[in-house]
């Protein structure tokens, strides 16, 4: 009996290998598939102006139909736009560390951010090692790996991407409501980010979507805390195989 396949998709800047953690923890129960968004990893860069549309047609295809699709933070944009416009590949669906309908002030703090980036784009980077690591018992030789990952980056194409990162939930917000594959929002309690808060409004927006919030943990936390957030995803995973 063929295992059912987990899709892993992950955040801005980042590559496949921040799933290492918690897809050695899956492997025994799901087919686990990690594919690089375009213009990450192993993919060319992307230009000025690319879509949310964009990154998820470029993955698309990398995703048989319907797997149980997981996305962090972009990756979770990503996820969410595929199981609203290609509904067959998704069986289910997990936004890790998903922001949701920012309010004014959330929004003016990431465009700061990525103002930051575009300003001085190892800067940048340095202080998102802080913001997600600080405090977190993740060991140096994973940061300094993240770091390399970040700063492998070609930087236009990072910066277009991360802008579709600061801004695709606006228009991803009045569609929310027609994902109707069960759903899962899991967060950490102290991410800075992409807030318990965001957590329960995705989870309220979407028709079928329960709220997880992971005590202590900041915003990697797939990587922080690969034990609870596998425990949280196979579980979700196994009462709706179940229902």
């Amino acid at each position: 009996m063929s295992k059912p396949t987990v899709v892993l998709l992950h955040g801005v800047g980042l590559d496949h290998t921040m799933w290492e953690p918690a897809a050695a923890l899956l492997a025994d129960r799901f087919t686990v598939l990690t594919p690089d968004l375009p213009g990450h990893g192993s993919r060319p860069p992307v230009g000025d102006g690319v879509s949310l549309a964009d990154l998820a047609d470029g993955v698309a295809g990398d995703i048989p139909a319907g797997s149980h699709l997981v996305g962090f933070s972009l990756g979770a944009l990503v996820a969410q736009h595929l199981a609203l416009r290609r509904p067959a590949s998704a069986a289910t669906l997990t936004s890790v560390s998903s922001v949701c309908r920012r309010t004014a002030e959330e929004r003016a703090s990431v465009l700061a951010r990525l103002s930051r980036a575009e300003a001085d784009f190892p800067a940048s980077a340095a202080a998102s090692l802080e913001r997600w690591y600080a405090g977190t018992g993740v060991g140096p030789d994973r940061v300094a790996r993240t770091r390399a990952t970040l700063l492998a980056n070609d930087t236009g194409s990072f910066l277009a991407c991360y802008r579709v990162f600061a801004t695709a939930d606006a228009d991803l917000a009045p569609e929310l409501a027609g994902i109707t594959v069960p759903a899962l929002a899991v967060t950490g309690e102290r991410d800075p980010g992409s807030t318990p808060a965001m957590t329960h409004r995705l989870a309220a927006a979407l028709p079928d979507c329960r709220a997880v919030v992971v005590p202590g943990a900041r915003h990697m936390l797939p990587v922080e805390r690969p034990e609870e957030f596998t425990d949280s995803l196979t579980t979700f995973i196994g009462e709706c195989a179940h229902v």
